[in-house]
This record gives structure tokens, C-alpha cells and sequence, in this order.
């Protein structure tokens, strides 16, 4: 099937923050771009001013007069329900409907592609990766899971798009969806337990990243977290491992640059890289950089050229991001939805702030993941020493009977913890004396953001008067 067929695209699912990635790529070729989302938001205001027609009501009536069967290719995400009705007409009318994932596959397979998986640090590697590649000047095309706050967006273009082009992408597990793509260079930064919803097991999910890995251009290499690196076992690629202190490429002469920013060394070369500094906090990130830095590398970019962009990398939204940054308040916001996400973001945060109080306001994301997850859950949050516990996010899915966030809240071990849903969690944040606090969740956490950061700012205002 040829892309080049069709002069408009119709998107169910716009908003989603892969969706709207390509929605911008088509954009940008000329094409005439609407869509349905469930909900308008700072994302879908972004589209409209852009030139792209979005409704909020599942009503086929509001659809574009101009789609048509020949001439409208239909994208949709996996996240719209069964029963969708704008999605059930054009299937039964007989449109031409891909996945998300299906068109990312068709976009990407007549370019040198460098895919990034993992069910945690994708986004930020990713990013990390385009950001390395414009700043060297290299033709590519980013497709983000994630704004990055350099470009405030999730399209990331540099030159013309040509056969010289290399398109980074984000290789999602979710739905099997990774398997479209057969890169050129892959990067793995790990496989964690997840979307069992969708594989039943761990072992099933392992298995589709070895074949994922499988994938891999004959000639092409692989960069893999140390900790999975026996996914390659037996497959005849090219492998480079990398971790903190363990792999082929790892951090040494690490050391605080500022508060929460690390300088470090690169081994692994023959000769050591000195001196690199990152612009975003976390030991998370470093380990991403270091990913980031073996493809550049591979790609012929200078030590240089990496440094630079390493250090003016202002990261990802919604993933380690400062909402307010003052020496007697600072608030932080992330995407964090996994234990062991969750896990390492406090961990990070933490030792940042080892002599400030760590406020935590959570929204679990997903009934079978709260399910599926709960012990490790219960532990992560209990690294906090105040903890607000939202409502579960349903996201795609309908209520399960039983699985509320009252299965994480009664093994949380934490000093001080609060449950709570939307319409009071402002006001269970106002009643405590906040130091340090932190927003974690993939759901619609994102939308208190502002109105916390509001309230936060004027009781400061009202406490130093």
C-alpha cells in the first residue's frame, strides 16, 4: 500500500501524543488533517491552531465533508472503545483503516531507522537521540512519545527528508506495535513486567522483544541495558551493552554539576569520554544518555557535538519536569507509571532533596495494571514521606470489581498517606505543609498541574506575607 494516495487523513484518537506525532508529519507533507478526540486538551489546542480540524463528540456528523474512501486514509489508536460509533461507520463503509502503529511501519520502512524500546526510558532516549542528530546538522525525522521542551513538540525535523534520512522512532510493546518496524539500529533500555493485559504473562512479553530484536537489519546493531542483554542471545546481531557501572559502556567519575545535574565519563571506547554533562537530572537519564551517546557514535557525530547537545537538552514534558523551582518550595512533575518507574524517580528525587519532606500525589493508571502491580505499588509509594492517592485512571478499559486504589492504599508504609479523588485533591494537598512535592501518573494528572502549581504559589505567597 501506498501512503501517497490519499490527500487527507482522519484520525481517531488525535490527541494521543503518538497520534498527534504523525498527525503532524502528514500535516507537514501538504496533506488535510482532522479528527476525534475524547477530550480537548492543551494537545489538541495545539492541532487546531496548526490547521487541523478536531471534534469532541462521537457524532459522525461532525466528521469533514471532504473524507472519502478513495482519497481518506483512516488512523486509529487501540485506546478507542468497542462500541466508538465514528469508528464502527467508516468500518462498515468500507475506508481504508490502520493502526497507529501499521501507518508508523509504512512511514518508516524506505528510511534507515533507529527504533527505541523498552517499557520505561523510550521517550527520553528517544528525544536525547533527535536532539544529538539536529544539533550535529543530521537529516532525521523524530516521532516522540513525549513534547520535548527544546522544540515543544513531538515532530522533530532536521534537512530535507531524503533517502539519507534517518527516522527515529519509538518502538511501543504495547499491542505487539513494535513489531512494524524492522530498524536499523535498535536501542532496548529494558523489559519490565507490563500491558499484561495484553501478553498474559512476562515470558509472552519477552518473547515479542526478542522478536522485535529479530527484526533488526541484517547489518544493522543493537544497544541494550545490561540488565536484558539475554534477549540477544542466539540472535546473530550486533550487540553493545550499557548500564550505570555495568556493561560494554558505562558512567564513571560521576559527580554532582549542579543540584541534580551529573557530569561524568564515558568508558567503553579506547579511550575514555571525559566530561559530559547532562542538562536533565536523574540517574535514570544518565543511563539514557549513555544509550544515546553509543548511536551517535555509530553515526560518526564528534565527542563535541554530543557534549553540546547533551548539556542544552532541556528534556521531555511531563518526565522529571520542574513546575516550580525555588530553594523553599519546588514541585516536579512525571509520567512515572510502574513500579519500578515510580521507583526510580523517587529514588532520584530523594537524593536530590535528602533534607526537604517528599510529597507524593499518585494516580494509578489502568485497572489491570493496579491489579497486576499492587505489591510492587504499594512498595514504591511507600518510598514517600506524605502520599495522596488518587482514584485509578480507567483510561481504555472498564471498571474490574474489586480493584480499586484502596489495594495499594492499605500496604503503603509510608508516615503520612491520604486517599482521595479529583474534586478534593487540591483541597487534601492545601492542608498539608509542602516542601517538596511531586505529581506521578499517565493519566489526566497532567490537567491539576496548573491549578496545584496556582494554589502552591499563592499559600507561599500567604505563609511569607
Amino acid at each position: 500500500m501506498q501512503l501517497d494516495q490519499y490527500d487527507s487523513v482522519y484520525f481517531l484518537g488525535i490527541g494521543g501524543i503518538g497520534m498527534s506525532a504523525i498527525a503532524r508529519w502528514f500535516k507537514h507533507k501538504g496533506l488535510r488533517i482532522a479528527g476525534y478526540d475524547r477530550t480537548p486538551t492543551q494537545l489538541t489546542h495545539e492541532l487546531i491552531e496548526e490547521g487541523m480540524e478536531i471534534h469532541f463528540d462521537d457524532k459522525v456528523e461532525l466528521m469533514p465533508g471532504y473524507i472519502s474512501k478513495d482519497k481518506t486514509l483512516v488512523v486509529f489508536t487501540p485506546a478507542i472503545p468497542k462500541n466508538h460509533v465514528e469508528h464502527h461507520y467508516l468500518k462498515t463503509q468500507g475506508y481504508t483503516i490502520l493502526k497507529r502503529s501499521e501507518v508508523l511501519g509504512l512511514l518508516t520502512k524506505n528510511y534507515r531507522t533507529i527504533a527505541v524500546a523498552g517499557t520505561h526510558g523510550k521517550t527520553t532516549t528517544s528525544s536525547l537521540i533527535a536532539h544529538i542528530l539536529k544539533t550535529a546538522r543530521v537529516n532525521m525525522v523524530g516521532f516522540l512519545g513525549g513534547i520535548t521542551t527544546n522544540y515543544e513538540s513531538n515532530l522533530v525535523m532536521e534537512g530535507d527528508v531524503s533517502v539519507d534520512t534517518w527516522v527515529v522512532v519509538e518502538a511501543d510493546e504495547f499491542d505487539r506495535s513494535f513489531l512494524r518496524l524492522f530498524p536499523q539500529i535498535a536501542v532496548v533500555t529494558s523489559a519490565d513486567a507490563d500491558h499484561l493485559d495484553i501478553y498474559g504473562d512476562h515470558a509472552s512479553m519477552l518473547t515479542s522483544f526478542k522478536e522485535f530484536i529479530k527484526q533488526i537489519n541484517t547489518n544493522g546493531n543493537l544497544v541494550i541495558h545490561e540488565s536484558v542483554a539475554s534477549l540477544a542471545d542466539g540472535i546473530n546481531i550486533s550487540k553493545e551493552t550499557y548500564g550505570m557501572s555495568r556493561g560494554k559502556f558505562f558512567a564513571s567519575h560521576i559527580h554532582p554539576a549542579d543540584r541534580g545535574v551529573f557530569e561524568f565519563s564515558l568508558n567503553g571506547y579506547a579511550r575514555e569520554m571525559p566530561n559530559i554533562q547532562l542538562g536533565v537530572p536523574g540517574f535514570h537519564n544518565m543511563e539514557n544518555a549513555i544509550a544515546a551517546i553509543i548511536v551517535a557514535k555509530r553515526l560518526g557525530i564528534g565527542n563535541d557535538v554530543i557534549r553540546e547537545a547533551l548539556v542544552s537538552f532541556k528534556g521531555v514534558k511531563r518526565r522529571f519536569e520542574y513546575v516550580i523551582k525555588k530553594d523553599d518550595l519546588v514541585y516536579i512533575d512525571d509520567y512515572a507509571h510502574h513500579p519500578r518507574e515510580i521507583e526510580a524517580f523517587l529514588t532520584s528525587v530523594k537524593s536530590m532533596y535528602k533534607d526537604k519532606k517528599l510529597t507524593v500525589v499518585f494516580q494509578p493508571h489502568l485497572f489491570t495494571r493496579t491489579r497486576d502491580f499492587a505489591e510492587g505499588f504499594s512498595q514504591s509509594l511507600s518510598l514517600a514521606d506524605e502520599l495522596v492517592l488518587m482514584d485509578i485512571y480507567p483510561a481504555r478499559e472498564e471498571s474490574i470489581p474489586g480493584v480499586t486504589s484502596d489495594m495499594l492504599f492499605s500496604n503503603i508504609t509510608c508516615p503520612v498517606k491520604v486517599r482521595c479523588g479529583k474534586r478534593d485533591v487540591l483541597q487534601k494537598l492545601e492542608e498539608l505543609d509542602i516542601e517538596l512535592l511531586v505529581t506521578v501518573g499517565a493519566g489526566d494528572i497532567d490537567t491539576f498541574v496548573k491549578p496545584i502549581k496556582e494554589m502552591l504559589i499563592r499559600k507561599n505567597i500567604a505563609t511569607n506575607f
